[in-house]
C-alpha cells in the first residue's frame, strides 16, 4: 500500500500535468510561453469576425490587442507573440477555462451565471436583444411577433431573454433554434422564418455585411440588457487588472470613441447616451 504521503505526491504531479489546467497566473504563463492567445468570434461583426481575407478583425479584438501592448509593458518583453484562436458561441467559455486562451474577445454578455465559471474584464460595450426582419415584413416591434416565427442562436443570453420576454407579455411566436448567426440568417433570408432576434449591434454588423442594407429592418425595442466584457480566467486578479487598467486608460483618453467610430461610423452610428455613459463610468481612476 502506498505510503500517504506518496499519494499527495502522485496528485500533485497528477494536478500539475493535467490538461488544460493553469499552474501560476496567466502572466506568468505568458511571461515563460513569450506569447499571449486571444480567442475571438469570427461570427460577430463588428465586434468580432473574419476579414475578407480572413484575419480577425472588430471593435473587440482591437481592444484585446491593446490589452496584449499592456501586458508586454507590464512583463517588460522585447517581443511577444500573439496568437489569434477561433471560437464559436459554445466553446468560448470552456477555451478560457481548459486554457485554449488566455483571454476571449468577442460578443460576451456578463451574466452571474457566467461568472461562476470565469471572470470578466470591465465593460466593453452595452446593447440589448432586438429584432431583425427583411424589409416591408410588417415586424416593427416584438409585439408583432404575434403568430410569427423568429429564430434565435442556441444556448445564448438572447434566447433565454426572447423566451422570458414572449412568455412575460402574452405574445405567441414560435421560436426556432439555429446552431450559429450565419444559418439564422440563411433562414431569414430563404423566409423559412419572419425575424431573427438577437443582440443588437451583432445584428447591426449582419446589415452591414449584407451589401444591401436596404433589404432589412431592425425593431424599434428590445428585449434585454446586455453589458459585454471580455473573459478571463476565474480568480486570476493579477491578470485582469492589466486588463482594466488598458481598457480605463482608453476609456479616460477619449480613445474609444475613435475605435467605436472605426467599427460602427460606416453605418453612420454614434454611441447610444447608455454606452457613452458606461465609458465615463468604467473610466476607473489610476
Amino acid at each position: 500500500m502506498p505510503h500517504p504521503t506518496a499519494k499527495v505526491s502522485l496528485a500533485l504531479l497528477a494536478l500539475c500535468i493535467a490538461p488544460g489546467i493553469v499552474v501560476g497566473g496567466t502572466l506568468d504563463q505568458i511571461k515563460k510561453s513569450g506569447e499571449i492567445r486571444i480567442g475571438y468570434r469570427t461570427d460577430a461583426p463588428p465586434l468580432s469576425f473574419n476579414d475578407t481575407s480572413g484575419q480577425a478583425a472588430g471593435y473587440s479584438v482591437e481592444l484585446c490587442k491593446r490589452i496584449a501592448a499592456a501586458v508586454k509593458d507590464h512583463l517588460k518583453l522585447k517581443e511577444l507573440k500573439t496568437t489569434l484562436v477561433a471560437l464559436t458561441s459554445e466553446d468560448r467559455l470552456d477555451a478560457i477555462v481548459n486554457n485554449r486562451a488566455d483571454i476571449e474577445c468577442g460578443a460576451t454578455t456578463i451574466t452571474l451565471a457566467r461568472a461562476e465559471k470565469v471572470d470578466f474584464t470591465l465593460m466593453t460595450f452595452v446593447t440589448g436583444g432586438g429584432l431583425l426582419t427583411l424589409a416591408n415584413s410588417g415586424i416593427d416591434s416584438l409585439a408583432s411577433l404575434a403568430g410569427k416565427s423568429v429564430a434565435v442562436v442556441s444556448g445564448t443570453t438572447s434566447q433565454s431573454a426572447l423566451q422570458k420576454y414572449l412568455q412575460k407579455n402574452l405574445i405567441d411566436a414560435k421560436v426556432v433554434s439555429v446552431s450559429d448567426r450565419n444559418e439564422g440568417m440563411k433562414q431569414l433570408q430563404a423566409r423559412k422564418v419572419d425575424a431573427f432576434a438577437s443582440d443588437q449591434v451583432v445584428l447591426i454588423g449582419e446589415i452591414l455585411q449584407s451589401g444591401d442594407p436596404r433589404a432589412y429592418s431592425l425593431s424599434s425595442d428590445l428585449f434585454s440588457y446586455e453589458p459585454y466584457g471580455l473573459v478571463v480566467r476565474r480568480n486570476d486578479a493579477d491578470f485582469r487588472l492589466v486588463a482594466d487598467r488598458a481598457l480605463a486608460q482608453l476609456y479616460r483618453s477619449g480613445q474609444i470613441e475613435e475605435l467605436f467610430n472605426r467599427w460602427f461610423g460606416q453605418a453612420g452610428l454614434q454611441p447610444t447616451p447608455v454606452l457613452r455613459a458606461m465609458y465615463v463610468i468604467q473610466a476607473l481612476p489610476e
